[in-house]
């Protein structure tokens, strides 16, 4: 794969883009800043960006002024209007292992790096982590108890496990 450094101001967004960027970008500029440049822009022979806006975005926040590229050469207008949107459709079919991710987390956090870099927000990472991040915090959640709904729904028959403990909805006879 050939990449290439290009000044920021040749490149030009996709003016039809369906992704809306703006929340990610924060978070991707920290990225950069943390970890530096790791992914190059794709771009088409005008400069385009076929895929990267966020990059693109997260960039220009930072001031920087040349940015990597690949050139999607070779690529029919078709394709590469298809790869746009698979970029960016694709990873929305991937999931979490919760129990892997946390493990990977923990280790983050004994390394004590700075969880926000994960991308992950303070909730997340509180659900993730086997002892929350604020002490208070999970303390207030270990308190928590719900309120009943306004109108309660019991059937004949519905049990309740607690514990050990079984509470059977039953109707009583005189």
């Amino acid at each position: 794969m050939n990449v290439e450094l290009v000044p920021i101001d040749s490149i030009i967004p996709y003016a039809r883009n369906p992704r809306r960027n703006a929340a990610a970008v924060n978070k991707v500029a920290a990225s950069i800043q943390e970890f530096g440049w790791r992914v190059p822009i794709v771009i088409d022979q005008a400069n385009v960006i076929v895929c990267g806006h966020t990059r693109h975005l997260a960039a220009r926040k930072l001031g920087l002024e040349y940015i990597a590229v690949h050139r999607a050469t070779g690529l029919t207008p078709a394709q590469i209007k298809a790869y746009r949107l698979m970029d960016n459709r694709s990873h929305q079919d991937s999931t979490w292992d919760d129990e892997l991710l946390g493990l990977e987390l923990e280790d983050l956090q004994a390394l004590d790096y700075d969880l926000s870099l994960t991308g992950f927000e303070v909730e997340e990472l509180g659900d993730l982590l086997r002892e929350p991040l604020d002490p208070e915090i999970a303390e207030e959640e270990a308190d928590f108890i719900p309120e009943p709904p306004a109108e309660p729904v019991t059937r004949l028959g519905d049990v309740w496990l607690l514990g050990v403990h079984r509470i059977s909805a039953v109707t009583l006879r005189d």
